[in-house]
């Protein structure tokens, strides 16, 4: 089950980088439910997401997620200890605190451009994440971390462009880098590489050549002809004077 987990959040994970410029580190931006599900399944994030994702992350949440898990008291204050150990992400209301939510959300605007992953429980979030293109969600089921699918918002804009054949710039980097990563070759490539591939001998090269007949026989043949014309015209000669 671990396997087959990891083989799909790899293939989710290649298409975020070759679609919407995903890389390492990937940030992981968690809200206060996410850090309360861990703690309640009793999953270390620091050492078990990397594995996952199979790469190196940067944990980090924001001011209003905290501020949020102060202000709903002790019941929370484990979660809270735990998003205390990420790296806290400035936003626009750091002087007017807003929920954890509204907050992440801020954070993701306009594309995304930090690349952030969400992670959270909260179905509320997880809807409103789904509907921006480019998003990477993450939650916890069943005491395990699960990179979710791409949302039919990132699957249509991919193939708006797709149908416009207009390659994002940063597209092209990653799909430059991911050929030589993975050591694809361009078909031009490939077919130079044929090229340079030593071949045997040309089959017709090695065999024996005809021997061409030299003039000289052909002429030493003719003699033995003339004599016998030769031959025939006293014949005749004789035949003409008996007459």
């Amino acid at each position: 089950m671990k396997i087959k987990r990891q083989k799909h959040a790899k293939k989710y994970l290649t298409f975020y980088r070759f679609n919407f410029g995903v890389r390492e580190p990937y940030q992981v931006l968690l809200d206060g439910t996410f850090c309360q599900a861990a703690l309640k399944n009793k999953i270390q994030i620091k050492e078990q997401l990397p594995k996952y994702l199979m790469g190196e992350v940067q944990l980090c949440t924001s001011h209003c997620v905290i501020k949020e898990l102060e202000s709903l008291g002790k019941e929370l204050y484990g979660a809270k200890l735990i998003a205390q150990r990420f790296q806290v992400r400035s936003c626009s209301h750091f002087q007017d605190p807003v929920s954890g939510s509204a907050c992440i959300l801020s954070l993701t605007a306009d594309n995304n451009p930090h690349h952030y992953f969400i992670a959270t429980q909260d179905q509320e979030l997880a809807t409103k994440v789904k509907k921006r293109a480019g998003v990477p969600l993450m939650f916890i089921i069943q005491n395990t971390i699960v990179l979710d699918k791409p949302s039919p918002k990132s699957l249509a804009r991919v193939e708006a462009v797709q149908s416009n054949q207009l390659v994002p710039e940063h597209q092209k980097h990653s799909i430059q880098h991911l050929k030589h990563e993975q050591g694809v070759a361009k078909d031009s490539e490939r077919k130079g590489r044929k090229r340079k591939r030593l071949k045997g001998p040309n089959p017709l090269s090695c065999m024996k050549k005809k021997k061409k007949v030299p003039p000289q026989q052909s002429a030493a043949s003719t003699p033995s002809q003339t004599k016998r014309k030769r031959r025939r015209k006293p014949g005749k000669s004789a035949g003409s004077e008996s007459v």
